[in-house]
């Protein structure tokens, strides 16, 4: 016997929007990708507040996975998240070593490099790097997105 869900009788008005994920190899268009990849997403959470700012924190996450976290042959996790009290969650999971950290100043001039971590720090209401095996996940929370 054989049952059918009738979808009539299913509330999706109060569930929460799913998580969204996507893997991207190393090349050059997987940025492109991943930007499309998250307005996506937010579109179809019916956000519009603050999207420009997450597409950018995934720019940035994502161009630091592939120059410096992303071995040749392997590749890059995006997931996004929604956050209950209104805002994302953005994650890219990379195998690669070491931790991200926003540049520090000497003098007058900035330290080479790091400088979307800067951006991220600043757009973001938290961001940290959690540790996977193999490498890492860096991740940033927006709120009121």
């Amino acid at each position: 016997m054989t049952t059918e869900r009738d979808p009539r009788h299913v509330n999706n008005e109060n569930q929460p929007p799913s998580p969204r994920a996507r893997f991207y190899r190393r090349e050059r268009r997987s940025v492109p990708a991943a930007r499309a990849f998250a307005r996506e997403a937010l579109a179809a959470w019916g956000v519009r507040e603050r999207a420009d700012d997450v597409v950018l924190c995934v720019s940035e996450l994502a161009t630091n996975a592939l120059v410096h976290g992303v071995p040749p042959g392997r590749g890059f996790l995006l997931r996004l998240l929604p956050l209950a009290e209104g805002g994302v969650r953005v994650e890219v999971h990379d195998s690669g070593d070491g931790v991200p950290a926003v540049p520090l100043v000497l003098g007058a001039e900035w330290c080479e490099g790091g400088r979307g971590l800067l951006l991220v720090s600043e757009l973001a209401g938290k961001w940290g790097v959690g540790e996977r095996d193999p490498g890492k996940v860096t991740w940033c929370e927006l709120g009121d997105a």
